[in-house]
């Protein structure tokens, strides 16, 4: 396998709707540690799951065009399922750079079943989507699907990034909403349908029925990125540290400066507020 070291050290722009997307950041650091990573979250708009399609979509594109346009990454990357299911055509029609996104796991949960009975935990927004629908008959065909679309744990692993404490029951909850289903004593494999959710993996794996597979897609975005650099010209710019922007000032932004220098980045700034002196290389 090609090591990240091969990778050009070149530049991202990773994007979610909230702080989901920092599991494919962790993912990216470990695999690519040269990789320049700017993050933007959309948490003026969070959660995306319970905003129309059609004003996602325009918002969605008319937000990453400017913020590719002042940040000038070689790569774009969606780590958020709902972004990724609605606004990926029309990124790729608008820029010029590789855009890589994300979508639940149900091809891999295809693969590695034994059952044949796979669930799928996600937003409920996503559940609903006729997308996920596509992807079982797509690629898993011969598999029972048994989803749950959680409201409420892309709220909960918010909060466990940021440090504070989850209680048992509340994630215990969302699960039994998942394998006492009809069928869901035989469900063998569970994907992760929301980048949130890795923050909450941990209590996934203890707090579930024994002998389950947890599915979390951040590697594998991470490994996509990875192919994508090592076909694509990378930026010659001198390096500047990676950014943490959101779309509107955090509730607690002490803990958030804290959770973010976990991984790599030191401050958190609006983008809106960025005059382009700040963006340059």
């Amino acid at each position: 396998m090609t090591t990240g070291a091969s990778v050009p050290a070149g530049r991202s722009l990773v994007f979610d709707s909230g702080i989901g997307g920092m599991g494919v950041v962790q993912a990216l650091r470990d695999l690519l540690p040269a990789l320049h990573i700017d993050y933007l979250a959309d948490t003026a708009l969070f959660p995306y799951g319970e905003q129309p399609d059609d004003l996602l979509t325009s918002r969605i594109v008319s937000l990453l065009v400017a913020a590719c346009e002042r940040l000038q990454p070689d790569v774009l990357v969606i780590a958020c399922n709902t972004a990724s299911t609605i606004a990926l055509p029309a990124l790729r029609q608008r820029l010029n750079i590789p855009v890589v996104g994300c979508v639940p796991p149900i091809r891999w949960a295809g693969r590695v079943s034994e059952s044949r009975v796979i669930g799928l935990l996600s937003t409920s927004a996503t559940a609903r989507r006729p997308y996920i629908l596509q992807l079982h008959r797509d690629f898993a065909p011969d598999c029972r699907l048994i989803t749950h679309g959680a409201r409420r744990l892309a709220d909960l692993a918010e909060r466990a990034f940021l440090g504070e404490a989850i209680a048992d029951s509340d994630v215990r909850h969302e699960l039994t909403c998942l394998f006492s289903q009809p069928h869901g004593g035989e469900i063998d494999t569970v994907g992760l349908g929301c980048t949130h959710y890795t923050f909450l993996m941990d209590a996934f794996e203890r707090l579930s029925p024994p002998r389950i597979t947890w599915l979390d897609p951040a590697p594998a975005v991470a490994r996509q990125v990875q192919t994508v650099l090592q076909k694509a010209p990378c930026s010659s710019a001198p390096p500047r540290p990676g950014r943490l922007l959101m779309t509107c000032a955090p509730q607690d932004s002490a803990r958030l400066e804290a959770a973010g220098q976990r991984l790599g980045f030191s401050q958190w700034d609006v983008f809106a507020a960025l005059a382009p002196s700040m963006v340059e290389a």
